[in-house]
């Protein structure tokens, strides 16, 4: 069991981008409503590819922010929580521990690991680094999202509490390294086609490649500036 910060955000101006932006995250000190769709208070700008049932909270280790540290020296964004969007935030828990599916128990409420974090752009003009986008990706320091199962009432310090592991053996680890390192193993990517706690359309990534023999293309997501 691990105590939690909590983080929210309002939609913004995104630094050399015209667009808006809820990546901007900061920690309250009181409790929160948890729906279906995010906590009460958290705002993305862009609901075609942030937020919803399957994205509805972000849950980014604080474990990583060192490693980040050691190679991007102390930019204001990594001095605390909230630089990557992350509406939690813990320590001692990361990609390789966290499986597709684990449940877990927050306050009043049930959560369950839906996907990875696809990086975006965003990140770029969040940090001011280029190619942080694809530093993330490559990485695998991704960060991953939660569908709410039972809506509830979270507090900051509430632990998170590990209640049941559906595919354990799938991890996020290994999805990201089937995904984006071994990326037409095509036993790997049928066992993520059949992976039913997965979010659809993680899912459905696996069915494409699968059927067209080809990796998609990633470089608006990654490069994009609008």
């Amino acid at each position: 069991m691990r105590p939690v910060t909590l983080l929210t955000g309002c939609a913004a101006p995104l630094p050399g981008s015209t667009a808006l932006s809820g990546i901007c995250k900061t920690p309250v000190s009181h409790p929160l409503t948890l729906g279906t769709q995010g906590f009460e208070g958290d705002e993305q700008a862009d609901r075609r590819v942030h937020g919803g049932i399957e994205k509805a909270v972000h849950h980014y280790p604080l474990d990583h922010y060192s490693d980040w540290r050691a190679e991007l020296s102390d930019l204001p964004a990594l001095t605390a929580p909230g630089g990557f969007g992350e509406n939690i935030s813990t320590a001692g828990l990361t990609e390789t521990e966290v499986a597709v599916g684990d449940i877990f128990r927050l306050g009043g409420a049930l959560i369950q690991v839906s996907q990875g974090r696809q990086p975006c752009w965003k990140l770029n003009h969040r940090f001011g680094v280029p190619d942080l986008a694809r530093r993330v990706q490559q990485t695998g320091r991704t960060g991953w999202y939660y569908r709410v199962l039972q809506t509830g009432t979270v507090a900051p310090g509430d632990r998170l509490e590990l209640i049941d592991r559906l595919a354990p053996d799938w991890t996020l680890r290994r999805l990201w390294h089937a995904l984006y390192v071994d990326r037409m193993n095509l036993t790997e990517l049928a066992g993520i086609a059949a992976l039913n706690v997965l979010a659809e359309g993680w899912r459905k990534y696996a069915v494409r490649r699968l059927e067209s023999r080809r990796v998609e293309d990633w470089s608006a997501r990654l490069d994009g500036t609008q």
